[in-house]
């Protein structure tokens, strides 16, 4: 080989090094301004907020004065519509993933449903809450009651909890799907003893996810009309007589937590405006214990799958 050509592709080599140089520059400071900006944000929200955080916080009711207000009906809200959300989203999001892509038949009514699956994880919540207050607050008649709530927050994270179930299913290897059938298995006990074990932990993640952003949400909630003050609390989902379980709070009025947050923001007082930093501060810390947890029990999982 000549000098020449041996130059010319030392000089082609260096210049795609560089190129990957830089992209690997820009990257790097487009990651830098999201992580700073949370930062940034995130710990003036905590300087602000954490002082006013106290066990009354965590027990009072809102109240028109600042100093005595509290998240006792936004936390417990937030945990029954959450609850609603998960009993509902999780099992139709794992098994519509499971049927699409071990069941389903490869045709364009599949290719259509895949399509609108996709489309359905960009839509604006906002969308989901006025589908909602048509749909079941008004036409189903659950009016305006966290089983509104949890069912609207379903909807929004369903696509989320499907197109994660299906990459988690897709990531296992086709020789464990013709092992398990050389063996005699089934398709369900092929999906039941391997496929859902084994992509357990991505789709776990999909669900923590789809959840942690159900929690946050604001638009779909006032759409189907969450209370901005609330001073009691649902009844109690257990009860200590027979049969122990109690629904009616399935039908109770409710408030939330980014509810609550954009009560107190809207306030011109200043001893307003830290409250809601603390009640953001108790948000970002509950969002961030559910990808931990999470990012634990994906660990876990793997890990035993490896032994």
């Amino acid at each position: 080989m000549a000098a020449t050509d041996l130059q010319r592709i030392r000089a082609l080599i260096a210049s795609h090094k560089r190129w990957d140089t830089a992209f690997a520059v820009i990257g790097f400071l487009a990651l830098m301004v999201g992580v700073l900006t949370f930062t940034a944000l995130f710990l003036d929200m905590t300087l602000k907020g954490v002082p006013r955080l106290s066990y009354e916080f965590f027990t009072e009711f809102p109240s028109r004065r600042a100093e005595s207000a509290g998240i006792l009906s936004a936390w417990v809200g937030s945990t029954l519509v959450m609850l609603v959300t998960a009993l509902v989203a999780v099992p139709l999001g794992v098994a519509s993933g499971v049927y699409l892509e071990e069941y389903a038949a490869k045709n364009w009514i599949t290719d259509v449903i895949e399509i609108n699956i996709t489309n359905l994880a960009g839509v604006p919540s906002i969308v989901y809450g006025l589908l909602a207050l048509g749909l079941f607050v008004y036409q189903f008649g659950l009016g305006q009651s966290i089983l509104s709530a949890g069912l609207t927050l379903a909807l929004l994270i369903l696509p989320v909890i499907i197109v994660a179930t299906r990459e988690a299913i897709r990531a296992i290897p086709q020789s464990i799907r013709e092992g398990a059938y050389a063996l005699g298995a089934t398709q369900w006990q092929t999906v039941r003893d391997h496929i859902l074990p084994y992509s357990s932990a991505g789709i776990l993640t999909g669900m923590i996810i789809g959840l942690a952003r159900a929690i946050g949400e604001t638009a779909p909630i006032i759409t189907i009309g969450a209370l901005t003050f609330i001073a009691f609390l649902p009844p109690a989902p257990v009860s200590a007589e027979p049969p122990f379980l109690n629904f009616e709070w399935l039908t109770s009025p409710f408030t939330v937590m980014p509810i609550q947050m954009f009560n107190w923001t809207s306030r011109p007082e200043a001893a307003f405006q830290f409250n809601a930093a603390a009640a953001g501060f108790v948000l970002v810390v509950m969002t961030l214990a559910m990808n931990a947890l999470a990012i634990w029990l994906r660990y876990r999982l793997r890990k035993n799958i490896k032994w």
